[in-house]
């Protein structure tokens, strides 16, 4: 039995076993074991912490982002508003710039009628005048022409004017 290598082997492991108990190796590996666990346990408690801070961030930005659309939406409905209105109001303003061009150009058109009628009756009292001045002098001759004449051109002024 003592010369058998299997009896000095397990004696070997039963001396190693000792040792191992006697430095306190078990101890050891238990406390390192341990202290692996409570930081994987710390490691999990603050993942899990940032997990939880993660999520309330991602709330908070999807109520903003939800707040923000909304404000937009409200935005464009208010510029579509105040386009309207603008829209119309210079809708009215060209509808009374126009109404009061119209108005200058037909006085114009009306002064330049007045102003057209005026030079062609002139311009017909003149002929006439003209016309019955040569007549009446082929025709009558001495004072009596120059009186006629003189009253025929202050009647035919008088009524073309």
């Amino acid at each position: 039995m003592l010369k058998t290598p299997d009896f000095w082997v397990g004696i070997s492991f039963l001396l190693f076993v000792a040792v191992l108990v006697w430095k306190k190796v078990p101890a050891m590996i238990t406390s390192a074991l341990d202290d692996r666990a409570d930081r994987i346990r710390t490691e999990l408690e603050e993942a899990k912490k940032l997990r939880e801070e993660a999520q309330a961030l991602l709330a908070e930005y999807q109520r903003k982002k939800t707040e923000a659309e909304k404000e937009a939406e409200n935005i464009v409905a208010q510029a579509k508003v105040e386009a309207e209105a603008y829209a119309a109001e210079t809708r009215e303003k060209l509808a009374v710039s126009l109404e009061r061009r119209m108005a200058m150009a037909e006085q114009k058109i009306s002064q330049a009628e007045t102003s057209a009628m005026k030079e062609v009756r002139a311009a017909a009292s003149e002929l006439a005048i003209e016309a019955a001045s040569r007549i009446i002098a082929g025709e009558v001759k001495g004072a009596k022409a120059n009186s006629l004449i003189d009253d025929s051109i202050a009647a035919v002024k008088s009524r073309l004017n």
